[in-house]
């Protein structure tokens, strides 16, 4: 099913969207918000699969016309938002980039990072950011949001708590990072707020797309209308959602609503392009010596979707331009 939140109150309004994302219906009678459904999604989803299935077959009482600019993102604040870097040979490529040799435990034991998950961006809200010298970038990714994940959960497990799964526009402000880890002591100021898509949709809702918990769909990134990328977000993903999840759980508990990123989408095949604009500035330097692509600027504008093979909006589009903040 696919599940969206309405800017209705600081949690959104819950609704079921059709599977064509042309309509949705408000169920207050399952639960308010997508965080009250998933405290209780035992009981929550199958009432709100039985919705999604009216839905689908034809007229409900309270349809509306679905429109992705009504909406925050499916939550729009969360207990956690842990992103990893599930795609190694993009890590190398950074690294590569600088002239660094890559650990050779980053092939097995994930990177990741805690981010601000108090105040997340609507799909089509604009990216906010004081002055474009900070270096502000894109990144598209896959994200899912699980149930209550007990500590110590084995990666074979983990599938189980996978409840919803998502696209991310994880920004950056690159030009902050040096510093930041220079200090030894992760992110906080180059990760501002998060994005996400429109739409959640339930892992059963995707078909054979959704396998060996990876998302096998290309994630198409455009900036300014122009296609920037568009790698296959299964392909060469080094740990699986399921793995990310175990990480995560090792040593503590994660709270129903939890979201994790797979990192920016990335192929070995270069000719899908990229995700992010890092990854192409890095091509560029390995390349020719130096990067040209330059990094957002203000009235830039992003987007960041996946189609199914008929060509069709699974999550509905992140569809963002980039503004100056100019104080509160």
């Amino acid at each position: 099913m696919k599940l969206a939140s309405l800017r209705n109150g600081r949690d959104g309004e819950l609704v079921v969207v059709s599977r064509d994302l042309g309509t949705c219906v408000s169920v207050p009678h399952v639960a308010h918000t997508l965080q009250q459904a998933l405290d209780n999604w035992q009981d929550a989803a199958a009432h709100l699969a039985q919705v999604y299935i009216r839905l689908n077959e034809g007229p409900v009482e309270g349809l509306m016309p679905f429109d992705a600019r009504a909406c925050t993102s499916p939550l729009p604040r969360a207990y956690q938002w842990a992103d990893g870097s599930a795609y190694v040979t993009h890590v190398e490529l950074v690294r590569k980039a600088r002239g660094a040799e890559m650990p050779q435990s980053f092939w097995t034991d994930p990177l990741m990072y805690q981010g601000g998950s108090d105040n997340f961006i609507g799909p089509t809200d604009a990216i906010l950011a004081a002055d474009e010298a900070f270096g502000i970038d894109f990144e598209g990714e896959v994200a899912v949001v699980t149930d209550d994940v007990p500590m110590g959960i084995r990666a074979e497990n983990a599938e189980s708590h996978i409840k919803l799964v998502m696209l991310a526009n994880d920004v950056s402000l690159r030009n902050l990072v040096p510093a930041e880890l220079a200090k030894g002591f992760g992110f906080f100021q180059a990760n501002p707020a998060s994005s996400f898509s429109p739409v959640a949709v339930t892992p059963d809702d995707l078909g054979d797309a959704w396998r060996d918990a990876r998302l096998h769909r290309p994630l198409a990134v455009e900036l300014n209308g122009e296609r920037f990328g568009a790698p296959n977000a299964g392909v060469d993903m080094t740990f699986s959602f399921a793995q990310l999840i175990a990480h995560a759980a090792k040593t503590r508990t994660l709270g129903a609503g939890t979201i994790v990123g797979s990192g920016t989408v990335s192929n070995k095949d270069r000719s899908a392009g990229s995700c992010c604009i890092a990854e192409r500035r890095m091509l560029e330097q390995i390349e020719t010596g130096s990067p040209k692509t330059p990094f957002l600027r203000f009235g830039d504008r992003v987007r960041i979707e996946m189609f199914d093979p008929e060509g069709r909006s699974i999550f509905g589009a992140i569809n963002q331009h980039v503004v100056q903040y100019n104080g509160p």
